[in-house]
C-alpha cells in the first residue's frame, strides 16, 4: 500500500506528516519553509509512494474563511498542478494548532522545545492526518 501525506500549510512554515505503508499510524515527517513545499514533495514522492494528499483547510466556526484560507487554497492549486496524479482532499483544521500545543504540554515537552514553532506545525499535521484516518477507516 501507499502512504497518505498530510499538510498543515502556513504562510511561513509547513508541517508534514505521513502514514506508514499500511495506513495505520500517522507520524510527523518534517517542518519546512512553505516556499520549499513543491521541491520537497517532488523529492519525497520520488522515494515514497503516496496515494493521497490531505491538507488542512482553515475555516471559522461559522464556515467563513480565515486569514489563512486563501493561502491554503493557492497551495492546493499549486499541488494539483504539480502532482495531478495524486488525489487531494481538504480536511477541517480548526484548532489543530491549539491541540498541538496542548499535546506538547501533555507529552512533557520542555518549554524551550515548545517555543520552536516548527514543532507545532509538524504535530498539527500529524493531528490532521490522525483525524482523517479515524474518520475514513
Amino acid at each position: 500500500m501507499a502512504r497518505i501525506l498530510a499538510i498543515d500549510y502556513g504562510g511561513k512554515r509547513t508541517g508534514l506528516a505521513v502514514t506508514d505503508p499500511l495506513q495505520i499510524i500517522a507520524t510527523g515527517l518534517a517542518t519546512i519553509d512553505s516556499k520549499e513545499l513543491i521541491p520537497y514533495l517532488k523529492k519525497y514522492f520520488s522515494a515514497e509512494l503516496v496515494e493521497l494528499i490531505v491538507i488542512g483547510l482553515p475555516k471559522n466556526w461559522d464556515e467563513t474563511d480565515t486569514h489563512g484560507t486563501p493561502l491554503v487554497e493557492e497551495a492546493i492549486k499549486k499541488l494539483q498542478k504539480e502532482f495531478p496524479g495524486i488525489p487531494l482532499k481538504t480536511v477541517d483544521e480548526r484548532y489543530t494548532s491549539k491541540m498541538a500545543k496542548d499535546a506538547m504540554l501533555q507529552m512533557g515537552m520542555k518549554k524551550k522545545d515548545r517555543r520552536i514553532k516548527g514543532n507545532v506545525d509538524i504535530i498539527a499535521a500529524t493531528i490532521i492526518l490522525q483525524e482523517y484516518l479515524q474518520s475514513n477507516p
